[in-house]
């Protein structure tokens, strides 16, 4: 069953994969839901992101769910000629999730918000790789912004307290960057309806 869910959202199957629709349509959900909340619950959403940086226990959560999604990979992804290494991968990366939760606990969630970004971003991409619609490219462009937010997560997380404090430091700028995602999200949402 992991083969199939893996084969089919990394397009490896002959039919095809994880569908362009679907994607821009959960995306776009997602993306007006997660910022209509966070504009109408300033307050709630702020306290929120200012204390997630050092939250031990959504680091943990997060990090278990990478461990899980690297582990299908690791498994079933063309390793090319790397594939007699595959065994010692597995081996290795339980024990790396163990380390991680034991030596690194400063900035956890970060690095853990950072690792899932890298593996959704490249799920969007495969689903809008090679499609013919123009406006595909809301998805590309949505996804590298997750994957280049992170890589900065995992290697640099302190950037992340660093932004929070900087657009919450001012209702103008909470609110532009809410709405900006709420219409960005709208604009998903109806190119993904309409001409996906």
């Amino acid at each position: 069953m992991l083969h199939e869910l893996h084969d089919w959202v990394y397009h490896y199957e002959p039919a095809g994969g994880i569908p362009l629709k679907g994607t821009g349509i959960v995306v776009g959900i997602l993306l007006v839901i997660s910022h209509l909340w966070a504009y109408l619950n300033r307050e709630k959403t702020q306290a929120f992101l200012r204390a997630f940086p050092r939250n031990y226990f959504w680091g943990v959560i997060l990090l278990t769910a990478a461990l899980a999604w690297s582990m299908v990979c690791m498994s079933y992804m063309d390793m090319g000629e790397f594939h007699t290494l595959r065994d010692n991968f597995l081996y290795l990366i339980p024990v790396a999730y163990v380390l991680v939760l034991v030596f690194v606990k400063e900035f956890l969630a970060v690095r853990a918000l950072g690792c899932v970004l890298l593996y959704v971003g490249g799920i969007v991409l495969q689903a809008a790789f090679m499609q013919p619609p123009v406006s595909r490219l809301l998805l590309p462009i949505v996804a590298y912004a997750w994957i280049i937010a992170g890589l900065y997560f995992v290697g640099m997380p302190y950037l992340m307290r660093d932004g929070v404090n900087w657009i919450t430091a001012t209702t103008s700028r909470w609110n532009l960057a809410a709405v900006g995602g709420v219409a960005y999200g709208v604009i998903t949402l109806v190119a993904a309806l309409l001409w996906w």
